[in-house]
């Protein structure tokens, strides 16, 4: 199990993003809630992003 916080106490940040056309996002949605739930802090770009929109996040 992975703890949810960094060394310093932080809870850890998890970027999550759907690259390209795939429409598809509710696996990614479920496993987002899941870190949430587990006290991560999770950032969800959502749909049909592009590379240099992800790096910009």
């Amino acid at each position: 199990m992975v703890p949810a916080t960094s060394s310093t106490g932080r809870p850890l940040r998890i970027l999550m993003t759907k690259v390209g056309l795939d429409g598809h996002d509710r696996g990614a949605k479920v496993v987002a809630r899941c870190l949430r739930d587990a006290g991560m802090e999770v950032i969800y770009t959502g749909l049909h992003r592009r590379p240099e929109q992800v790096v910009l996040a």
